[in-house]
């Protein structure tokens, strides 16, 4: 069984690529965390993991999400990161999570993906070109991730060393805390009430009144909202009105002929 959560698809495309190559079924956690679903899954097989890295380390709400989920069947754990070229701490925190549930750690893999954090100025997006070339080269790693766990071996990526995990650990929580404010959101006149804002938001930090989308102060600057508006009718302050809003769906059906993005 692979499970993933994506934002803007880097992770939906990795875990759609291992389960094609393994004869797998996919699981979209997005719902069950927003819903607080925390009913057993069920696999056979051992379970793979995908998740995106956010600020050096996974997703807070899908670490809380995975600490409380019963995860029944194989004991044995694998994880796949999309990061933008650096997963930080995030195969110790899930090492951790593991261990916590009586699983079995079968190591991690980490996979370079276009940039989605528009909402940031520290780094410019990739242009097309880039974002095709790390798509192209995504692709010819996940198979190699496929064939490890297939044969039932152990993933393995780069030494976490210890300076990381000193500087990260406190690193994280205030850069939360101060840089991941929801005020800045908000729509120009292209938004048209569809709520898809508010359906995708993993941490229900969005609602809708008067047909207009609402941001509270629980964000994970995940960058559903603004990178999955049909009509890009979301902006971050002044830092998104002339940048692209990454999707993955804008390359990934004409370069690799997927049809459910």
């Amino acid at each position: 069984m692979i499970l993933y959560y994506s934002a803007t698809g880097n992770t939906k495309f990795i875990a759609k690529q291992i389960a094609k190559r393994l004869g797998e079924e996919t699981l979209d956690l997005v719902e069950r965390i927003r819903t607080e679903d925390y009913s057993e899954i069920y696999s056979e097989k051992p379970f793979v993991i995908c998740s995106p890295v956010y600020v050096c380390e996974p997703p807070v709400f899908l670490v809380k999400y995975l600490k409380k989920v019963k995860l029944t069947g194989n004991r044995q754990v694998y994880f796949v990161f999309s990061s933008g070229g650096y997963a930080g701490i995030s195969s110790t925190i899930v090492k951790k999570l593991t261990r916590r549930k009586k699983m079995i750690y079968m190591g991690r893999a980490e996979v370079k993906m276009p940039r989605n954090y528009i909402a940031g100025k520290l780094y410019d997006m990739n242009p097309p070109e880039e974002v095709r070339r790390r798509l192209s080269e995504a692709a010819k790693e996940i198979p190699r991730i496929s064939h490890v766990i297939r044969k039932g071996g152990v993933l393995r990526a780069r030494h976490i060393f210890l300076f990381e995990k000193i500087v990260t650990y406190p690193f994280v929580p205030v850069w939360t805390r101060l840089m991941q404010s929801a005020r800045p959101f908000y729509t120009t006149e292209k938004c048209i009430g569809c709520g898809k804002c508010a359906r995708l938001c993993p941490v229900n930090n969005i609602e809708m009144k008067d047909k207009h989308p609402v941001w509270k102060k629980t964000c994970a600057h995940c960058m559903a909202c603004i990178g999955n508006c049909p009509f890009e009718a979301i902006e971050y302050g002044n830092i998104t009105q002339n940048r692209e809003k990454y999707n993955i769906r804008n390359y990934v059906k004409k370069e690799f002929f997927l049809d459910d993005y």
